[in-house]
């Protein structure tokens, strides 16, 4: 069930959208903005966008950061383009995955990092890369994968 403060903003959404649909991607974030992710309880949100539960759900499941399941506080998304494989990446990700002590797509066991991969974050002039929540981090190495770590503990 939503919140009143989560049916506000959906309904702002859609007053700034063309119709209904087009605020769908917007109304995901709102929820996972609230809650930290979304749940398979769509019917609500689906109901205020006079879409099905599935048609949201097809939204939903293409877009990777809209979680679908529980994630960590802080959310890792590091690249593994080409661009980022050629610079190295694949150790990288190792190394990140070795230091938290989870797998890929993983949260860690206290619940502050989950570990995600990405196509492609958009910023291949400073491969290898990766994101911690909304904050970009380029020309990695091991030493400055420790170091952003900390920041985030």
């Amino acid at each position: 069930m939503l919140t009143e403060e989560e049916r506000k903003k959906i309904r702002d959404a859609i007053a700034g959208s063309r119709g209904k649909r087009e605020a769908a991607l917007d109304a995901l974030k709102i929820v996972q903005d609230h809650r930290g992710w979304i749940s398979d309880e769509l019917k609500d949100v689906a109901d205020m966008l006079e879409m099905t539960p599935v048609e949201l759900d097809s939204i939903a499941t293409f877009y990777d950061q809209i979680f679908r399941k529980p994630v960590g506080k802080h959310v890792i998304t590091i690249c593994d383009s080409a661009s980022c494989w050629v610079t190295g990446s694949v150790d990288l990700i190792d190394h990140l995955l070795s230091s938290l002590g989870v797998a890929l797509a993983e949260t860690t066991a206290d619940g502050q990092f989950t570990v995600l991969t990405a196509a492609c974050l958009g910023a291949c002039e400073q491969a290898p890369a990766m994101m911690v929540d909304d904050h970009l981090y380029g020309d990695l190495t091991a030493p400055k994968i420790d170091e952003i770590l900390k920041r985030y503990r």
